[in-house]
């Protein structure tokens, strides 16, 4: 019997996968999304955001502009901005603060923030069409800016670079620090976070800042578990991250990242729902179509969700599919201290999970194999065909 390809066309894209989210903020939108595509979403945010009217460097700040006055002001984004206003509006100098900016141009980064320029009743100078930071530097250099006080908005980031430029070529740079962001009261949940990760409970790390992603390797760092955690970014865990500023933490430690090419949340929840599908391996197995996805298997389309030490057995006998794999080798996959029944029992639990006991066959006593189908001819793997053997 030759194994056909099943329709999968009635299971989300991103079904058996498991998506570790950071995010202290829009977390429950990003993961709305994400549930909405088949995915399992653990939420356990690495940082949380000191309410604005508590910021004591943001009202310093506003308080210097109002006395001072900017020339320019950069709005980064709409809701910092709207939040800038309405702490300021809570301490009794909102009308002050809005009088200080309108006096002096205004350039919002995005529509969203021209948008909260405009709610306050001020309007804005200009906006980049790539809604990039770059561009905005680029256009302030180019227009010249020694001798001006020029406020920086951040979002939710220092924007080193911007600063330093600006510095350079002259001005007087104000940052306006909102979305200040601190290590969450209670460790305990983002803890478990890394500890998943290095069990391979989850396939995707999802970060929306780059204070999350610096937080998590941080506290990992403190736990003496930093490296692990590294290595597990640079292979089967996937870093998605929503931009570039985002993204800076974890490639400046030679962690690959997938990235949308619009810094927004629902660009980035398309991007891995077309990315991850491509990356499973598809083999024809004793007459069925087996695909391995994160925390389950697809068995002629149908979802089988598969325990971990069932998954770390099935990912090994997918790398020499057709081929035995020893018993010693297949104990090594499992977690903890394992041996021979230890074995046995992941293994009845696998074939139960599957749901047919075809798919793997006893070599003997000596080991397990995929039953690949003899004539089957190349195995498709993430788009690619590679042959049985394929490590």
């Amino acid at each position: 019997m030759t194994a056909s390809v099943s329709s999968t066309a009635d299971v989300p894209p991103l079904a058996g996968f498991t998506v570790g989210v950071t995010a202290a903020r829009r977390a429950d939108e990003l993961g709305t999304m994400i549930e909405r595509r088949g995915a399992t979403v653990v939420h356990r945010p690495a940082l949380r955001i000191v309410p604005l009217v508590d910021d004591t460097e943001l009202l310093a700040a506003t308080r210097k502009l109002i006395e001072q006055g900017p020339d320019i002001t950069v709005a980064s984004t709409g809701i910092g901005f709207r939040g800038w206003v309405q702490a300021a509006t809570e301490w009794g100098i909102g009308d002050d603060l809005v009088g200080a900016l309108g006096a002096g141009t205004l350039i919002a980064r995005g529509p969203k923030a021209r948008g909260a320029i405009r709610s306050t009743g001020l309007t804005d100078a200009w906006s980049p069409p790539s809604e990039s930071s770059a561009e905005v530097l680029e256009y302030l250099l180019g227009m010249g800016v020694r001798g001006l006080r020029i406020a920086v908005q951040q979002h939710g980031e220092p924007l080193p670079d911007m600063v330093e430029a600006l510095t350079v070529a002259g001005a007087d740079v104000i940052e306006v620090p909102v979305y200040r962001w601190e290590p969450p009261a209670d460790l305990g949940p983002l803890d478990r976070l890394t500890d998943a990760t290095l069990a391979g409970d989850l396939d995707v790390l999802a970060f929306t800042s780059a204070p999350a992603a610096a937080g998590l390797l941080a506290r990992a760092a403190d736990r003496g578990l930093r490296d692990e955690l590294i290595a597990r970014l640079r292979g089967p865990v996937l870093a998605l991250c929503v931009g570039p500023v985002t993204a800076a933490p974890l490639e400046a430690l030679d962690i690959p990242t997938l990235q949308p090419q619009r810094s927004r949340l629902g660009a980035m929840v398309r991007r891995l729902e077309t990315e991850l599908p491509a990356r499973t391996r598809g083999l024809p197995v004793a007459g069925h179509w087996l695909e391995l996805r994160g925390q389950a298997a697809l068995v002629d389309g149908v979802l089988r969700p598969v325990p971990r030490a069932g998954m770390n057995l099935l990912r090994r006998l997918a790398r020499r599919a057709g081929r035995m794999v020893t018993r010693s080798e297949l104990v090594a996959t499992l977690p903890g201290p394992a041996d021979d029944a230890a074995l046995e029992k992941a293994m009845s639990s696998l074939v139960t999970a599957l749901g047919t006991a075809k798919l793997i066959q006893p070599v003997l006593a000596s080991g397990y194999r995929l039953a690949l189908d003899p004539a089957a001819g190349p195995v498709p793997v993430g788009g690619h065909c590679l042959h049985g053997d394929a490590r």
